[in-house]
């Protein structure tokens, strides 16, 4: 049967176990985001690749919360030591910490199936064999869809255009498809799920979709042969169709194009600035990108806390009445006591000594082993009683190990 109390205190730690670390996420990419709009505006502005690249630095936001720094490093822990603290004995923070994540992720990715759900509605047809489907509501092209996209092109412009212009309006949505857009947009609505309370994420993925639909733009013009100038002019005849806004446009729309003037303004100025590129240099600067990021990734392990951290220290306590702690200086008890899978070994003489020195009366309980989450932050140790009236020089004492209990199990899984 299941034991409901230690399922509910599981789901407590797991609240304060990813909160602590979450909160220590967003207040990096706080910081991120501001080197990365830095970075866009300054030295990269007319680097679109470059900047579309920058965002690829998110990634490593979500590992970022078991750094060793925010209990090794004493300046940092002076600035966080309190937002650590809240978050590890403030269970109310941590429960409304988690409701967030749920409430946002029910909100952004509701939007996304009722859209599929609507898609899956639409008139299908088909151009040069590609499957679109065909919508009534007045919205600009869009993909929709990770494992089976479907391109949307509404009716004003299935009607309205030539096939040339047509194929123009597919390749740019099928660009998106090739180059992962829809996945970057994927993993850019979990960041702002698991990192909710910084909204800048939500106000600043306004400059990271332009951004893609730029990159888009340009690989598409080289690709398919045309020239910026009639690419340009397919895209103002769309936004003179589409001049009337539609009040039941879909508010998930991925890539639906840019409705405001200023930024088709700034899209078109990058169409004008077209100059050709180099396949093998983007290639290779996606590379390089690529292998940046995975020896920042590597790093990042390295200096972070273990999953699971095993533990090598040894206590000792007393029972009698109220436990008590006598010692917890690992370094001189493991002079004494050592252990193995099955018994724990006490040199006697020396071990009754120490006891004697600490006035220790009572019930001797020898704490050892076992592991931890983060410091400070759960846990579970072996355990054994030591009875004194042995006459060995060397005491061995039997323990039943914490292995093979499906609560600690889990939490070593966690």
């Amino acid at each position: 049967m299941i034991d409901w109390s230690r399922l509910g205190s599981l789901m407590d730690f797991c609240a304060v176990y990813y909160t602590t670390q979450l909160v220590r996420c967003a207040a990096f990419s706080y910081l991120l985001l501001g080197l990365v709009m830095l970075l866009r505006k300054m030295p990269f502005s007319r680097r679109t690749f470059i900047r579309g690249l920058l965002w690829s630095s998110f990634l490593l936001i979500p590992f970022l919360g078991k750094l060793k720094l925010f209990y090794e490093n004493e300046a940092v822990l002076r600035i966080t030591w309190w937002v650590t603290r809240a978050t590890m004995t403030c269970l109310w923070i941590d429960r409304i910490y988690m409701a967030g994540i749920l409430v946002s992720a029910a909100y952004l990715f509701g939007k996304g199936l009722r859209l599929r759900k609507s898609v899956a509605g639409m008139e299908k047809s088909s151009l040069d064999g590609i499957r679109v489907r065909v919508t009534d509501m007045n919205v600009t092209p869009f993909t929709t869809g990770l494992l089976k996209p479907e391109i949307v092109i509404p009716r004003v412009i299935w009607e309205g255009y030539g096939r040339d212009e047509l194929m123009s309006v597919v390749q740019h949505e099928r660009t998106h498809i090739r180059l992962g857009h829809l996945w970057f947009g994927f993993l850019w609505d979990i960041l702002r799920c698991l990192l909710w309370v910084n909204p800048l994420l939500t106000i600043f993925q306004k400059q990271f979709r332009a951004d893609m639909e730029d990159i888009c733009d340009r690989v598409c013009i080289q690709r398919t042969g045309t020239t910026a100038h009639e690419y340009g002019l397919v895209l103002l005849k769309t936004l003179n169709l589409l001049r009337s806004e539609s009040n039941g446009t879909p508010p998930a729309v991925t890539y639906a194009g840019e409705r405001e003037f200023a930024d088709m303004k700034r899209r078109m100025s990058e169409i004008a600035g077209f100059r050709p590129y180099r396949k093998k240099a983007f290639a290779g600067l996606a590379a390089a990108a690529a292998l940046m990021i995975a020896a920042l990734f590597l790093t990042v392990q390295t200096r972070s806390y273990a999953r699971c951290n095993e533990s090598r220290d040894i206590m000792i306590g007393i029972s009698d009445g109220e436990p008590e702690i006598v010692s917890s200086d690992t370094g001189k008890l493991a002079q004494m006591i050592s252990y193995d899978d099955r018994y724990v070994y006490v040199d006697r003489e020396a071990f009754e000594k120490f006891l004697g020195e600490n006035d220790a009366d009572g019930e001797i309980w020898i704490v050892f082993g076992g592991f931890y989450k983060l410091p400070g932050l759960a846990g579970a140790a072996e355990t054994c009683i030591y009875e004194s009236g042995s006459e060995d020089k060397m005491v061995r004492i039997p323990y039943e190990s914490i292995r093979g209990d499906w609560y600690l199990e889990l939490l070593r899984l966690l």
